[in-house]
């Protein structure tokens, strides 16, 4: 795993074709096991313009895996021990806002999470905490990714609300207007937990929320179909390994610990007393929280 102090890994999540980025050098995938599963897929290294890259296709190479059979934790924990210190996480999402067309990529700051059948923590009973997620993204990311765009001239909006669903059907037009009038900007099945769980292993996260469809609620675009997501999402791809090219070396400054405090999320977030944890959960979370747990 990497020092705080030492240069930043980038982390990708993200799917097919994104890994696929020209001039990523000296690549090779490798199996990282965790203690909390198995990951999605074996994860690829390699280097960009000097900056260390560590991609893991969320859905695994071909997508193999549906939102809700995601095992959230594994691929989190798997990146923290690839010495992974900041995920950039490229989605495909509905827009639930006439001015955020397909095509369009939005840095979201915000999360409602609606799902309910997923792990959401690597900590439990025996070994307790507590993570703030008022402000659930890095917003130095944000601010690099929103550079990176900017200088590739690529339809952009910084900020907005990612609602988070379970899937994997997409919404009915009942549930899409409920989350208009929430006021959601853009829908999609699988940054939560992610976010939830990036931020208990002390890992930057920001996400790059690419629309694919208007969701259901439009009146031109009342049903969401699998063939016009993925027309949609192959350009999304071309632009979004454009944006990871382009982001890779605005993040290779940082040689201490992030400002926004992302790195030290757990200071003040366990609650059980020492005498009290279990070992065993302790073990598991040798990666996750080693830092504080004196692992």
């Amino acid at each position: 795993m990497t020092a705080l102090g030492a240069s930043p890994v980038l982390g990708v999540l993200g799917g097919s074709g994104i890994y696929d980025i020209p001039g990523l050098e000296k690549t090779r995938w490798r199996r990282v096991d965790s203690p909390f599963g198995t990951p999605s897929d074996e994860l690829l290294f390699g280097e960009l313009h000097g900056q260390t890259i560590v991609f893991l296709p969320r859905h695994g190479r071909g997508h193999k895996v549906p939102p809700s059979e995601l095992n959230f934790r594994a691929n989190i924990d798997a990146l923290k021990r690839a010495g992974v210190t900041e995920i950039v996480s490229m989605s495909a999402v509905g827009s639930l806002r006439e001015d955020l067309a397909p095509g369009t990529f939005v840095i979201v700051d915000q999360f409602i999470d609606r799902t309910f059948a997923r792990d959401k923590s690597f900590f439990e009973s025996g070994l307790v905490a507590h993570v703030s997620m008022a402000h659930p993204v890095c917003a130095r990311l944000g601010d690099a990714l929103e550079t990176a765009a900017g200088d590739l001239a690529l339809p952009i909006r910084r900020g907005g609300t990612y609602m988070v669903m379970e899937g994997p059907q997409f919404s009915t037009k009942a549930e899409s207007e409920l989350y208009r009038s929430w006021g959601c900007h853009v829908i999609g099945m699988t940054n939560m937990p992610e976010a939830k769980l990036a931020r208990e292993a002390e890992m930057c996260y920001a996400t790059v929320a690419m629309v694919t469809d208007y969701d259901c609620w439009h009146d031109d675009h009342d049903h969401v179909t699998v063939d016009q997501v993925v027309k949609v999402l192959l350009a999304n791809a071309d632009m979004a390994r454009a944006v990871i090219k382009q982001v890779a070396p605005k993040l290779r400054g940082r040689a201490e610990a992030c400002a926004e405090g992302c790195h030290h999320a757990l200071d003040n977030a366990l609650i059980t007393a020492p005498e009290a944890r279990d070992p065993a959960i302790a073990a598991r979370l040798d990666a996750v929280a080693g830092r504080v747990l004196g692992g």
